[in-house]
């Protein structure tokens, strides 16, 4: 790689660590992320503004192809917006559970016991609607072809999991398809494609997961050293 005072900078934020410090934080950051739940029962409880700000920032320093950052995070608390963005997932969820998905996707779907009914998208404060952007690049009004665009948005999203969990809120990863109706509700160009719904905030008082959530596979199922 070449490199020069014109185009790099030096190397920051990496501390050379003790190994042990090193395995106590992967162990730590492994025991507060192994308790993340995906929650469907969400408290009305307000959250600020400012954290989850916080939060889409640590999405945004994803890694990205081109560092072209090919993503919009339309971080939605308006009720009205909400009942909106319900009513449509909803509206496709049905036509999902009455026929679109096979018997093979439902089936799977049973130990979870989801439906078309999806309450917690206007109960919760926030509905974080994430698009992958076709074309864009790292400056303000550059229309240029983005690359590795579901890669890049994927890893930013799995960031923005991390940080919420981080924070305190508990988040729910919300898939209806097809989801243009984002672009109108969220006055995004139709440029963009929706990616998901994130949806954050408190979960409810007894809130409920299923027993099949916590199964995990085990590292030796999920990982090969060679």
């Amino acid at each position: 790689m070449k490199t020069s005072p014109d185009t790099h900078v030096p190397l920051t934020g990496y501390a050379d660590l003790p190994e042990d410090d090193m395995l106590a934080r992967a162990l730590a950051f492994h025991d507060r992320m192994a308790a993340r739940r995906s929650v469907r029962q969400f408290s009305d409880k307000p959250v600020p503004q400012d954290i989850i700000e916080a939060c889409v920032r640590t999405a945004g320093s994803a890694p990205s192809g081109a560092n072209h950052q090919p993503w919009y995070f339309a971080c939605v608390g308006s009720a009205e917006k909400k009942r909106e963005i319900r009513e449509a997932a909803e509206a496709e969820e049905r036509e999902f559970y009455s026929g679109r998905a096979g018997e093979e996707w439902l089936d799977a779907l049973a130990p979870i016991g989801t439906d078309a009914d999806k309450p917690y998208m206007e109960t919760a404060p926030w509905l974080i609607c994430i698009f992958a952007q076709r074309r864009g690049g790292v400056r303000e009004g550059e229309d240029r072809k983005n690359y590795y665009i579901h890669e890049s948005v994927g890893i930013a999203t799995g960031l923005l999991i991390a940080a919420c969990h981080e924070a305190g809120l508990a988040t729910l990863v919300h898939t209806p398809n097809p989801m243009k109706f984002l672009n109108r509700i969220c006055n995004r160009p139709e440029t963009e494609k929706p990616f998901l719904i994130l949806v954050a905030g408190h979960p409810a008082d007894g809130a409920m997961v299923p027993k099949h959530a916590l199964i995990k596979k085990p590292l030796d199922e999920i990982a090969g050293f060679l």
